[in-house]
């Protein structure tokens, strides 16, 4: 089947890191949203899983550090990125293992929009 777009519109290839917001409103959710309405294709590597709504978060459970990097590495190797944007990383050994496997994959174009009230580990080192 031929594609409906003309050849020559590039579709900007666009992954979010970040935790998953239960609410909708926040996290990889609203980066998808937003990615999609500005005509890009969104990629997603979850890094934790909250609950919350629209009160608050009650909870967060990181994501395995294996599983995170197992993520990135499947998005990576086979669909690319032309950039990555950054959100919750809860706790320094995600953002290590978030840091390695981007510069092991050579990405250099990155938006990084830190959750720093929702995470001690940041607090500790923020206040």
């Amino acid at each position: 089947m031929q594609s409906l777009l003309p050849t020559s519109i590039e579709i900007p290839k666009v992954l979010t890191i970040a935790g998953s917001d239960s609410g909708g409103a926040a996290g990889v959710q609203a980066d998808l949203e937003v990615i999609t309405a500005l005509g890009g294709y969104g990629m997603s590597v979850i890094t934790a899983i909250t609950a919350q709504n629209t009160l608050g978060v009650s909870r967060i459970q990181d994501v395995a550090v294996e599983v995170v990097e197992a993520q990135i590495d499947a998005v990576l190797t086979d669909i690319g990125a032309d950039i990555v944007k950054i959100g919750m990383l809860a706790s320094p050994e995600i953002v290590k293992t978030v840091a390695h496997s981007l510069r092991k994959h050579g990405i250099k174009r990155i938006v990084l929009d830190p959750v720093l009230s929702m995470c001690n580990f940041w607090r500790k080192f923020w206040w």
